[in-house]
C-alpha cells in the first residue's frame, strides 16, 4: 500500500516537473517568437502608415513582415551550429508556424478592434498604446498553445537538439549575428517606450512654437529664393481671424491647427 503510495506520489512530482517545466519553455520559445513578429509588425505599420495605405494593407504588409522577421531570427541560431540554412528554415517553419500565426490573429484583431489605432499616425499616442496592447495580448495567447505543443514533443521541442550545439568560429557561420532573446526583448521595450514618448512629447507640443491654443503650432511658409536666410522667432501680429503671424522677409509664420489636419488625414486614409 505504502509503495504505491510512494509510487502515486512520484508520478505526481514528476508530472508537476514537466508541467512546469513546459510552461517555462513555452514562456521562453512565445518572447523568441514574440520578438521577431514584434519586429515585422511595428515595421509593417509603419510602412503601411508612412505610405497612407488603409487597414486592409496595413494587415497583410505586417503579418507578412512578422513571418519574415520571425522565421529569420530562429533559423539564424540553427545556421550559426553549423544546420544547412534550408534545412534549418525546414525545423523551424515546422516549429514557429502555429505560434506566429496565432501571435498574428491575436495581434491584428486588438489594433482592428481599438478604436483608432490601425488609422492613428506613427507620431500618436493612440497608435502606440495600441501596440502595446495587442502584442501583450498576442504574448497571453500564444503560450498556451506553445505549452500544448511542446507537450507534443512539437512546437520548439524540434529545434531543441540544436541548442547544445557548439556555434561555428570559423567560415562565414562565425558572422552570422548570435541574438540573445532578452536582448531584443529589451530593444524593443525600449523602441516602443521611446515611441510613446516622442508622441507625448509632440501631443502636448514640448519644444514648439505655440499660440496658446490647443491642438495648433506655428509653421513656415516660404515663397521667396532666399526664404531660407530669414528667421522668425516673434509673432508680428494677428490675423482677420485673431491667430497670429510673424513675417520678416520673404518667410511668414502662420498657424495650423495640428489636430484638425491629423483628423483629416485620418478621414481619407479610412476612406481608402
Amino acid at each position: 500500500m505504502d509503495h504505491q503510495h510512494d509510487q502515486h506520489h512520484e508520478m505526481s512530482a514528476t508530472h508537476e516537473h514537466h508541467a512546469g517545466a513546459n510552461l517555462s519553455m513555452a514562456v521562453a520559445a512565445t518572447l523568441h517568437c514574440l520578438t521577431g513578429c514584434a519586429i515585422g509588425e511595428i515595421a509593417g505599420l509603419m510602412i503601411a502608415t508612412g505610405a497612407g495605405l488603409g487597414s486592409g494593407w496595413s494587415v497583410a504588409i505586417s503579418i507578412a513582415l512578422a513571418f519574415v522577421f520571425g522565421y529569420s531570427l530562429s533559423t539564424l541560431p540553427l545556421v550559426k551550429v553549423g544546420v544547412a540554412p534550408l534545412a534549418a528554415l525546414s525545423v523551424v517553419l515546422a516549429a514557429d508556424t502555429l505560434s506566429i500565426a496565432t501571435m498574428e490573429v491575436a495581434d491584428n484583431l486588438v489594433m482592428l478592434v481599438l478604436p483608432g489605432a490601425m488609422n492613428a499616425g506613427l507620431v500618436n499616442v493612440v497608435f502606440w498604446v495600441g501596440m502595446m496592447i495587442s502584442l501583450t495580448a498576442a504574448f497571453l495567447v500564444a503560450v498556451p498553445v506553445n505549452k500544448w505543443l511542446l507537450s507534443r514533443g512539437k512546437g520548439h521541442a524540434l529545434t531543441h537538439e540544436f541548442h547544445g550545439m557548439t556555434a561555428s568560429d570559423t567560415g562565414w557561420r562565425r558572422r552570422v549575428p548570435a541574438l540573445p532573446t532578452g536582448s531584443l526583448v529589451a530593444v524593443l521595450i525600449a523602441f516602443l517606450l521611446g515611441g510613446l514618448t516622442v508622441s507625448i512629447a509632440d501631443e502636448a507640443g514640448w519644444g514648439q512654437h505655440s499660440s496658446g491654443q490647443p491642438g495648433s503650432e506655428l509653421v513656415r511658409v516660404a515663397d521667396g529664393p532666399d526664404a531660407a536666410d530669414h528667421v522668425v522667432d516673434d509673432v508680428e501680429g494677428i490675423d482677420a481671424d485673431g491667430r497670429p503671424f510673424g513675417v520678416l522677409g520673404d518667410q511668414t509664420w502662420l498657424t495650423i491647427d495640428r489636430s484638425l489636419v491629423q483628423r483629416q488625414l485620418a478621414d481619407a486614409v479610412g476612406e481608402l
